[in-house]
């Protein structure tokens, strides 16, 4: 019986294992936050994972260009320190974080709002309400 290609590991083309090889690429902190984005009719809410985070840990503001950008950073507490033994493998800690975000051209940056709840930054980035009547027929006069 001959063995799949498909079960071993060559049968993608090198290209693609080049492609999706992240080695080359520098990190901040190697564990960052996992990012949900949902589309609704009104705006769009943007979920970040931040166990253990307070409303303190963040600055959330909008740069130059008009990008979200997410700052995060927790102040490392010394009283963890007195815990007895030492971590094996340590990755639900975020000391430093940060993420920009282009926003979309509907977005009312005027009316981004953010919270923390339950562990996770919640912000909300309204849409630009147009007029119904935009999009209705319009009539022009024949002289």
């Amino acid at each position: 019986m001959v063995p799949s290609r498909r079960n071993s590991q060559g049968w993608l083309p090198d290209i693609f294992n080049d492609f999706f090889d992240t080695n080359w690429m520098d990190r901040v902190n190697a564990t960052a936050p996992a990012i949900n984005v949902l589309e609704h009719e009104n705006g769009y809410e943007l979920e970040l994972a931040a166990p253990g985070m307070t409303k303190d840990d963040f600055n959330v503001h909008l740069d130059n260009e008009g990008n979200l950008v997410i700052e995060m950073e927790k102040k490392s507490d010394e009283n963890n320190r007195e815990k007895h033994g030492h971590y094996l493998r340590r990755e639900f800690s975020y000391s430093k974080f940060q993420q920009t975000m282009v926003l979309p051209d509907d977005a009312e940056r005027e009316r981004i709002s953010a919270h923390v709840e339950h562990g996770v930054l919640n912000v909300d980035i309204p849409k630009i309400q147009r007029n119904k009547a935009d999009g209705s027929k319009r009539v022009i006069e024949v002289k």
